[in-house]
C-alpha cells in the first residue's frame, strides 16, 4: 500500500508542476492571457508543499521524482497537447519510472 500511495503523490506532485509551467508557456509563446499566471503561481506552490509530503530524505525524493515526472511529461503530450507519443517516448517513460521504483522502493538498511 506504501508504493501506491507513494506512486500516487508523485503524480499528483508531477500534475501540480506541469500545470505551473505549461500555463506559462501558454502566455508567452500561444498568446495566451496574462491572467494564466496566477494559477500557475499557485500550482507551482502546490507543487513544492506536496514535495515536502513525501516520508523519504529530499535528495531520493527528488530523484525518484524526476522518474514520474518523465511519465507524466509524456503522458501530457498526448493527453493535453494532441501529440500522440512514439514508441521510444513510452520506453523512456516506462525505463524512468523503473528508475524511481528502484530508487524508492529498494531495500534499505538503517
Amino acid at each position: 500500500m506504501f508504493e501506491l500511495k507513494t506512486f500516487f503523490l508523485f503524480l499528483v506532485t508531477a500534475l501540480a508542476e506541469i500545470v505551473g509551467c505549461y500555463l506559462p508557456y501558454l502566455w508567452l509563446k500561444q498568446g495566451g492571457n496574462a491572467w494564466l499566471l496566477l494559477p500557475a503561481a499557485a500550482s507551482l506552490a502546490l507543487f513544492a508543499w506536496l514535495l515536502t509530503l513525501h516520508p523519504t530524505a529530499a535528495g531520493r525524493t527528488y530523484a525518484a521524482y524526476g522518474g514520474v515526472y518523465v511519465f507524466v511529461a509524456v503522458f501530457w503530450l498526448w493527453a493535453v497537447q494532441g501529440i500522440r507519443p512514439t514508441v521510444w517516448d513510452v520506453t523512456g517513460s516506462l525505463v524512468a519510472l523503473a528508475g524511481m521504483a528502484i530508487i524508492m522502493f529498494a531495500p534499505r538498511h538503517a
